[in-house]
């Protein structure tokens, strides 16, 4: 039996630092220190050709326990719909009112950073509530 390997979970996206820094909100994530030789993230990207600046970045769980959240520049915009999607689980445990307020104040919150609410898919008998929404920069993903 193989031993669970440690993974990242990477987003193709136009603008790396923007995108990080939101996921760093909805999440709890944080940045993390830059490499070793550099004092700050400002010093590492002035080291940096100017064709690869800003062509990627990081957040990571600060308890360590969840995967690093990798953002990298790419040439071409988002083009169909995502084949993989987080889910951000706010309303484990609970059910009904409760479950759709607990969702409702989290996508609330989501909204005012710049996500987008798609829809409020309501609990059908076998399927609990759950909120699609988009990213800023149009990458799916739901409130759980």
């Amino acid at each position: 039996m193989s031993s669970v390997k440690k993974f990242q979970v990477t987003f193709d996206c136009a603008e790396p630092e923007r995108l990080a820094r939101f996921w760093c909100e909805v999440l709890g994530y944080v940045v993390p220190p830059p490499p070793e030789v550099f004092g700050t993230w400002d010093d590492f990207r002035r080291s940096q050709p100017p064709e690869q600046r800003d062509s990627w970045f990081a957040c990571v769980d600060p308890s360590g326990v969840g995967p690093r959240l990798y953002f990298q520049r790419v040439p071409e915009g988002k083009a169909a719909k995502n084949r993989v999607h987080l889910d951000v689980r706010v309303g484990t445990g609970l059910v009904g009112e409760e479950r759709l307020a607990a969702l409702q104040a989290e996508c609330d919150r989501l909204v005012a950073l710049g996500a987008v609410h798609v829809q409020t898919l309501l609990a059908d008998g076998i399927n609990e509530s759950t909120i699609p929404m988009r990213d800023i920069e149009g990458n799916e993903f739901c409130i759980d």
